[in-house]
């Protein structure tokens, strides 16, 4: 079975204006299909669980419904949008966004990145966990389909 490489970027959001929240639909919905590229998780700690948590969404509950309806990502949002408790105000939209945009992958993880893409780790260099996610997903989907 082919696999796919998740290519929403983290720094994209939905109608919601939610960073990150069109890829984790993406990767779990891709999960749920058995077509997830390997080395990615479906929903991971990192960003992933940073969106759950800042929006106050039950992480089983967010799986389970996309595994067992396959929603299209504006049916996911209107489920979002349901959730008891959901976050979903100004300050926290503006907050989980600056979070993402701001997160930085430690010194080993940017090298690693910028070496397998032939970069030089410079002051031009990329420091943001957005861009360098990038990189990495753009290297995998080169690898496992252009090459």
């Amino acid at each position: 079975m082919n696999t796919i490489v998740p290519l929403i970027s983290s720094g994209v959001a939905g109608p919601l204006g939610v960073l990150h929240l069109p890829r984790l639909w993406l990767k779990v919905s891709l999960e749920a299909c058995g077509k997830l590229a390997a080395g990615y998780p479906g929903a991971g700690k990192g960003y992933d669980q940073m969106v759950i948590d800042a929006l106050a969404l039950n992480r089983d509950a967010l799986i389970n419904f996309i595994k067992s309806s396959r929603p299209t990502y504006p049916q996911f949002e209107a489920w979002v949008r349901k959730q008891p408790g959901v976050k979903l105000d100004k300050a926290t939209v503006d907050g989980i966004n600056a979070a993402i945009r701001g997160y930085n992958h430690d010194d080993n993880t940017r090298k690693g990145i910028l070496s397998s893409n032939g970069l030089p780790d410079d002051g031009a260099a990329f420091k943001d966990a957005i861009n360098l996610n990038n990189l990495d997903d753009w290297k995998e989907f080169h690898d496992a389909v252009l090459k």
